[in-house]
């Protein structure tokens, strides 16, 4: 059978080959496909950009406002000086050069067509009266070597152009020499022809005038500016302070009230109201805790006398005693929790006095105490509420450890209390949940040792209501860290 020459071209196919996958052709990239993918990253580019210029920026109001008003205004300047100014002075420049070169032409005109005249005086005088140069006409010798150029040579360029253009002889120029005179010297057939001009003949020199008017009314505008704009943010920071203060469980400034724009008084009246309400909150549930403690009492007062009316030989009457007065402490503590100290004023707390007592109870529980103060031994918080917490925090450490460490620092307006002990610590998973009220562990602690698991919600409720806080952790004695972080 005969082949072609296609058919021995064609490779053979095997029947039990399996058939190749075909490979997907990439994707064609058209002409807009990399500007495609620029817009996409447009956003990702512009969010990274965004955060590297927040980093360095001002982060106060004060400083980001100035800012607002002076870029705007550094910005316009400069579109207006590089762009507007500087065509102005390059044309104004351009015209006066080529008014002086065109006198220069005009008094070679009259040397070329004079050449009888010995020493040139109508000439001379022409070009000083009329045309306000000084000319001199000097012997034939050579030119001065090109001299070094100033860094701004605008004004050589343009005015050695103009002289190349328009008389088109060997020529010197000395723009450096003398800041208000221009020497330009032109080779003539066996003389020298040598120029005095004033350099506002040839060159845009008032400039400095709009640029001092500009500068001058930037100043004004900005010495209006800052103090209104610190007039507008004093308001703000009044009502930070305010509501610090609230945080902190301190009253409100004496001179404080809402002024300034009126979403600033309508943020400082909403303030004051939303203070005044969280006030009588407080106020009503005290009063009604109070009622309903006055009430339990007197109930727990009542049981009391009737257990010491029927006698206490019995062992069930006993019992029932002290299940009253484990009552009467656990209702002691939930009032305390309830109420939080929130009616007690701020005032000063001395840390070295309490210090001093702890170590006698140390000694009284047979405990070993080490105390460390650093800082102002004066604080400023609301002393019995303050030493409820250190005392619940403390109290804990001596009932379950035998070595306890106290250290305290009072610096750069903040009190940091580090409380350390060896006793059997809490589980990292369970240090959140004792500050929990009615939370008691009982792998660390004993059930039947009394407490009512209210103590470290008490701690936690009084520094919080201070504007700090408090953080368990290990101890490098092997057992509880408690820290104690406070504004004081």
């Amino acid at each position: 059978m005969a082949t072609t020459e296609a058919d021995r071209e064609k490779p053979r196919e095997r029947p039990d080959a399996p058939e190749k996958p075909a490979r997907p052709e990439p994707p064609r990239r058209g002409p807009g496909g990399g500007a495609l993918r620029l817009l996409s990253r447009m956003p990702a580019l512009w969010t990274h950009s965004w955060r590297v210029v927040s980093r360095y920026m001002p982060k106060r109001l004060y400083a980001r406002s100035l800012i607002i008003v002076i870029a705007p205004m550094i910005l316009l300047q400069s579109v207006i000086t590089f762009v507007f100014m500087e065509r102005q002075w390059q044309t104004v420049t351009n015209r006066l050069s080529v008014a002086v070169t065109r006198d220069i032409a005009a008094i070679i005109d009259m040397i070329e067509t004079y050449p009888h005249d010995a020493d040139y005086s109508n000439v001379v005088r022409i070009a000083q009266d009329r045309l306000g140069l000084k000319i001199d006409i000097l012997p034939p010798d050579p030119l001065p070597p090109p001299g070094p150029k100033p860094f701004f040579s605008y004004l050589d360029e343009t005015l050695g152009s103009e002289i190349t253009k328009q008389i088109g002889k060997p020529f010197w120029i000395d723009t450096v020499g003398n800041s208000n005179i221009l020497e330009i010297r032109v080779q003539l057939d066996g003389k020298v022809l040598r120029v005095f001009a004033k350099r506002s003949q040839a060159y845009q020199s008032q400039t400095h005038i709009f640029l001092l008017w500009m500068v001058g009314t930037s100043a004004v505008l900005l010495l209006i500016a800052i103090p209104f704009l610190r007039n507008q943010i004093r308001p703000i920071l009044d009502l930070t302070e305010a509501a610090e203060s609230f945080g902190k469980g301190r009253p409100m400034p004496p001179n404080f009230k809402p002024r300034g724009a009126e979403e600033v008084r309508r943020a400082g009246v909403a303030f004051i109201q939303m203070r005044e309400r969280i006030e009588r909150q407080i106020e009503q549930r005290t009063a009604m805790l109070t009622g309903v403690s006055h009430d339990l009492r007197t109930i727990l007062t009542r049981f009391r006398l009737q257990l010491a009316v029927a006698g206490t030989k019995s062992s069930n009457l006993k019992e029932l005693d002290k299940d009253i007065d484990d009552m009467q402490s656990m209702l002691e503590a939930y009032m305390s929790f309830a109420r939080g100290e929130a009616a007690e004023d701020t005032g000063s707390f001395d840390l070295a006095g309490y210090l001093e007592k702890l170590s006698t109870e140390a000694r009284l529980r047979k405990r070993k105490l080490t105390a460390k103060l650093t800082g102002e031994t004066e604080v400023l918080v609301r002393p019995n509420a303050f030493a409820r917490l250190l005392s619940n925090l403390i109290g804990n450490a001596f009932r379950y450890a035998k070595n306890v460490r106290i250290t305290a620092s009072h610096t750069r307006g903040f009190l940091t209390v580090i409380i350390d002990d060896d006793g059997p610590g809490i589980p990292l998973e369970r240090r959140e949940d004792v500050f929990k009220p009615f939370v008691r562990l009982d792998e660390a602690r004993n059930q039947d040792s009394g407490g009512t698991g209210l103590g470290l919600s008490i701690a936690r409720d009084i520094a919080r209501s201070h504007g700090g806080d408090i953080t368990l952790d290990d101890s490098p004695l092997g057992g509880l860290r408690a820290v104690v972080r406070v504004p004081a």
